[in-house]
């Protein structure tokens, strides 16, 4: 018997895939890690970034709600967020607070990434819905716009035409 198949079992018209919620932990796990460095950052952020910082907190604590609801949903128990969170850093100003910002939503990214693999079709909708979110969260937090081709050549000013001689006093 297929491992899938074995492992699958059918609550209230719904199929529960052990391998599905145990992807949808890990994606919990990170969410909840997400709010934790959003509290901080919106802590040590001003201005438009702490806006931003702000409105990714509110999201990331939306999908820990929803992927806590899908988890109850097919009868078992969602874990508990740690009391804290390892950083790769503290940052200590608008840049890196950046930085880190795009860090996390990458590794919101990645933690998604292994849901869409889910075998419920809703699920794997629902993963790509929220990588599509944490991409555009992590394009918000780059300084500067990336190229238009990535890997292309950069683009140069379009040449300038050689200017036009005066006319000469002297006619011919």
């Amino acid at each position: 018997m297929n491992s899938a198949v074995r492992d699958s079992v059918v609550v209230d018209s719904v199929v529960v895939d052990g391998d599905d919620v145990g992807r949808l932990r890990k994606a919990l796990a990170a969410e909840h890690a997400a709010v934790f460095a959003y509290g901080l950052l919106g802590a040590r952020t001003t201005g438009s970034l702490r806006d931003l910082t702000g409105a990714a907190y509110e999201a990331h604590r939306a999908r820990r709600d929803q992927l806590r609801n899908l988890i109850t949903g097919r009868g078992e128990k969602p874990n508990e967020s740690e009391p804290s969170y390892a950083l790769p850093y503290v940052p200590t100003g608008a840049v890196q607070a950046a930085r880190l910002a795009v860090q996390l939503e990458n590794g919101i990214t990645a933690a998604y990434l292994e849901l869409a693999a889910a075998g419920d079709p809703a699920l794997r909708k629902y993963a790509a819905l929220a990588m599509q979110e944490s991409a555009t969260r992590a394009y918000a937090f780059h300084p500067a716009p990336p190229a238009a081709f990535p890997g292309m050549p950069g683009s140069s000013p379009p040449p300038t035409p050689p200017p036009t001689p005066a006319p000469s006093g002297s006619g011919g």
